[in-house]
């Protein structure tokens, strides 16, 4: 496998070929920090939500698993994955991901950061970049926390076995109904569980396990919108995610770190979305929380984790451009006319004519496969890497790396609605397609099943 020395600029790395490591054994460590921010700050999710937080429901977190296999050519070096989960609407900006990579590097000799966003519309904004030309002093001081929780994970790695298993469950619907004329109606909240489709009802879970069998992490991976909470909520939750990560470590008596990893749910809403503050969505917070929590806690339970001598850590993140998919005048002037000024503050990104996007592959044994995409996709791309995927365990991650609108499949896109034919959806038309295409052929790469010489001139 060819090794690369990733750029030190974030916005310079253009594409990096596949980075391996193997037969040194895993280690594994993890790390768990409150990212809550004070009240006050402008919230995430809603057009229509004018006012600033004025409390905490329950608090935000990051969770960090690092896991390391040692250097293949025996030079001593190992390759270390930070995986770091956040109770956030989105991820950080570019500056603030490179910024998170850099340090890890230079404190833990971290090879890769990758940075998931569980979706969660209770949580602060988060832009790219900030009207005023500078960070909030709440997302400083968090970056200075997570960085902090990659070091305390990489200082006490220990030896690790992994384990992957899968369940069934359905907490969502699709929230797109096409008409027989061909219309689409949004269907925004589904409390009587109308059957809709496509729906992924997939609970994927990996299990780390210390050597002696005693489990380190449990990261789960499914599609669901968290928006149990609507736009007259202004207190900050994890939503379901966070009751299900609770749910599954009060069933291994506190034991592990679980980690929620958000999937492709752009056209997947929560049955119970946008529930009132006078009809209780606590309640159905905890509710669809411990639903999905006990499914995932009965597989993680019945995964036997395996030796992992010799383990082996390979990934590649490429950036690749895309164009916006509008006019960008006509768009900015739309924006300001339907929403005026106060949109630019709160969720669009700066309008430009195109945008690198990262794509990250990563693999994991040769089995365990994970993509990700830097925003909101349909489910059916989650369920297009799956059906493709040749490995026997794959993982898909929506809002990882970054934060660039919905990326609907070229049908919905032609059909129209939210997150198809939007203003919310920014890149051209086929970008998920093309991701998914991309990362399938650097998995393929990894795997050794594509190579860079012709077979005929093989010797």
């Amino acid at each position: 496998m060819r090794r690369i020395i990733e750029a030190a600029a974030f916005g310079l790395m253009v594409g990096t070929a596949a980075v391996g490591a193997s037969a040194a054994g895993l280690r594994a460590g993890v790390a768990k920090v409150d990212i809550t921010p004070p009240t006050g700050q402008p919230m995430w999710g809603y057009f229509d939500r004018k006012n600033p937080s004025q409390g905490t429901l329950d608090p935000l977190f990051a969770r960090v698993l690092v896991l390391e296999a040692g250097d293949p050519d025996r030079s001593g070096e190992a390759v270390r994955l930070a995986l770091v989960a956040l109770d956030l609407g989105r991820t950080f900006g570019p500056p603030e991901i490179a910024q998170l990579r850099e340090r890890a590097k230079a404190t833990s000799n971290i090879s890769y950061v990758l940075v998931a966003a569980s979706h969660t519309h209770a949580g602060p904004v988060i832009l790219d970049e900030y009207q005023s030309g500078q960070t909030p002093a709440w997302e400083s001081a968090d970056l200075e926390k997570i960085s902090k929780a990659i070091q305390e994970a990489a200082s006490h790695l220990v030896p690790a076995r992994l384990g992957t298993g899968y369940g069934e469950t359905t907490i969502g619907y699709n929230r797109r109904r096409v008409n027989p004329d061909g219309t689409v109606t949004m269907f925004w909240s589904n409390p009587t569980k109308v059957p809709t489709a496509p729906v992924d009802r997939i609970v994927s879970v990996l299990r780390v396990d210390s050597e002696d069998g005693t489990p380190l992490a449990i990261l789960v991976n499914y599609a669901c919108h968290p928006v149990i909470f609507g736009a007259d909520n202004l207190q900050y939750s994890a939503d379901y995610p966070g009751v299900m990560t609770q749910t599954v470590e009060k069933a291994f008596d506190g034991k592990p770190l679980c980690m929620f990893l958000q999937g492709a749910p752009g056209d997947i809403n929560v049955y119970n979305a946008t529930t009132p503050l006078e009809q209780d969505p606590v309640k159905f917070r905890d509710s669809v929380g411990v639903q999905l929590g006990r499914e995932a806690a009965r597989v993680a339970k019945t995964i036997r984790t395996e030796d992992s001598r010799d383990s082996t850590i390979q990934f590649v993140e490429d950036t690749m451009t895309f164009h916006l998919r509008w006019d960008a005048e006509k768009l900015r002037e739309a924006l300001l006319a339907a929403y005026g000024p106060d949109f630019f503050k709160s969720y669009a990104p700066r309008i430009e004519p195109e945008y690198p996007l990262r794509v990250a592959t990563l693999l994991i044994n040769q089995r365990i496969a994970v993509m990700t995409m830097p925003g909101e996709p349909f489910v059916e791309f989650q369920i297009n890497w799956r059906d493709r995927c040749p490995t026997g365990d794959d993982f898909f991650l929506g809002y990882a790396n970054g934060y660039y609108g919905y990326f609907p499949t070229i049908q919905a896109a032609t059909e129209g609605g939210y997150g198809a034919a939007s203003a919310t959806t920014w890149m051209e038309v086929g970008a998920g397609e093309r991701m998914v295409n991309h990362a399938l052929v650097r998995l393929y790469e990894m795997l050794g099943r594509l190579t860079d010489l012709p077979e005929d001139l093989k010797k």
